[in-house]
């Protein structure tokens, strides 16, 4: 999310622009007479799933073995974390962390140590079994982003927006040891960095403020690259196929080669075709079915086609979208995308088409990305402060807690972690219902056989007595004879 600085200074702009369009009374006309529609081609490049969406079996998963090691879960970004069937609501409260600083971004899991990095700068190791702080090392003054985990290398990687200040810029780029939190190395980024990494073998990729995209060695921190966007990147790439998918605030989404920063393509959103910009992107995309779907403060959730960016579908939600989108393939849905908007509702997406499957109203405006576990979408609601779960399939609601302000879900095999405004929550499942001592109710027939079973084992116990008595009666006399 944009820090709150950031949003306040965007909220202002839009509205300065706003009221200059109502005095340029033809410049206005001509936007709302050629404001861009709803786009669908619903064809173009789209990968159709599995003819499952069922999970293969799989072995007992314990938390020690477990990473969520970047924002977004996996590299696709999707969002998306099947789970064990029995991690849904209802959920109870385990331990609580409170960490005193607004918690824009989620933490990361690498085994049994949560890795937490908050707006103020402050960087924990978190145990996920207890809730206790393992150690905490201060290396800025304003963030906005998650850590990265890079295990081989023993690191966990934080990008910062100040070191000093509390205004962008000014940042760095650091790599901590996961054990103890010692800063490794650090690399100064002048604009700052709001960008969530993501790490590939060795080498850790994000943006920064002014709109380049780095590539450095997870190690040494040695520069291997950078690509030089049209504005300012603030989501994270994904990574899938080799390829880096971002978008920037000039309103443009690109696709560059992980192994060199080469250009695949960048295509702009419609908005500048008109002469009057686009929206931003400000949003991590999310890549799945050959498209690539990210939101736009244009108020527009768009989708293009991985291959070469041909614009797939985009559809309008009324309101700024800086929520990053989930997606998933929920049984008896099909492919949908699961974004948040600032006009208070969360969205299903036909992932195909951009057809809203349905819509639930909450109150207030969303900000921060939805996380679907199992089949609960889960997000938080920044005007009301507080966090909601919805059936991924139908969008009844199944799940609300009184805190929660951005992006509020990560998991294990064991728990939810719940991200509130400065708190983490572990949230537990209910316990399984334990066995019925008695089995159910026989039947009349059973009854009858239990009971014959029973004269017979009667009969066997009684004709054994009576063997060992004669057995003994004999050896006794056999003794005295």
């Amino acid at each position: 999310m944009p820090s709150p600085r950031t949003r306040r200074l965007l909220r202002r702009g839009l509205v300065a622009v706003a009221a200059v369009l109502v005095v340029a009374g033809a410049a206005l006309a001509f936007v709302l007479l050629h404001e861009p529609h709803n786009v669908s081609h619903p064809d173009l490049q789209f990968t159709q799933p599995t003819t499952t969406t069922a999970p293969p079996p799989r072995k007992k998963q314990v938390v020690d073995n477990f990473q969520w090691p970047w924002y977004g879960y996996n590299a696709a970004r999707t969002r998306y974390f099947d789970g064990p069937s029995d991690l849904h609501p209802p959920l109870h409260t385990g331990w609580k962390f409170f960490d005193g600083a607004l918690l824009e971004f989620p933490p990361v899991i690498y085994h049994e140590t949560m890795f937490v990095l908050d707006d103020d700068g402050s960087a924990r190791a978190i145990n996920v079994r207890n809730g206790h702080v393992l150690w905490h090392t201060i290396i800025a003054t304003l963030d906005a982003a998650s850590p990265v985990i890079a295990p081989k290398a023993g690191l966990v990687l934080m990008p910062t927006l100040s070191v000093k200040g509390h205004s962008p810029g000014g940042g760095s780029f650091d790599a901590l040891s996961m054990k103890t939190g010692r800063v490794v190395w650090s690399r100064a980024v002048g604009p700052g960095s709001e960008t969530s990494p993501i790490v590939s073998g060795n080498t850790v990729y994000y943006g920064d403020q002014d709109g380049t995209l780095y590539a450095r060695n997870v190690s040494s921190g040695h520069l291997d690259w950078t690509y030089h966007a049209s504005g300012a990147i603030k989501g994270g790439p994904a990574l899938v196929g080799g390829v880096l998918y971002f978008g920037d605030y000039a309103g443009r989404a690109y696709a560059i080669k992980a192994s060199n920063g080469h250009q695949v393509w960048a295509v702009s959103t419609s908005g500048a075709a008109l002469g009057f910009g686009s929206g931003n992107f400000y949003a991590t995309p999310a890549v799945a079915f050959g498209r690539v779907y990210m939101g736009n403060t244009d108020g527009r959730v768009y989708s293009f086609g991985a291959r070469n960016g041909a614009l797939a579908w985009a559809t309008g939600t009324g309101a700024y979208v800086y929520s990053s989108a989930a997606v998933a393939d929920p049984k008896g849905l099909g492919p949908t995308v699961y974004v948040g908007s600032y006009d208070g509702s969360m969205y299903a997406f036909n992932a195909q088409s951009g057809a809203v499957r349905w819509s639930h109203p909450s109150g207030g405006r969303i900000s921060g990305a939805a996380t679907v576990v199992g089949n609960v979408v889960y997000y938080s609601v920044l005007g009301t402060r507080h966090t909601i779960g919805l059936n991924a399939t139908t969008g009844q609601q199944v799940f609300s807690f009184p805190d929660g302000a951005f992006s509020p879900v990560i998991a294990d095999y064991h728990a939810i972690y719940l991200d509130g405004y400065d708190t983490i929550y572990q949230m537990l499942p209910a316990a399984p219902k334990r066995r019925a001592r008695h089995a159910a109710k026989p039947t009349p027939a059973a009854k009858a056989r239990a009971k014959a079973k029973a004269k017979r084992s009667r009969a066997k116990a009684k004709a054994r007595a009576k063997g060992r008595a004669t057995a003994k009666k004999a050896k006794a006399k056999a003794k005295h004879g």
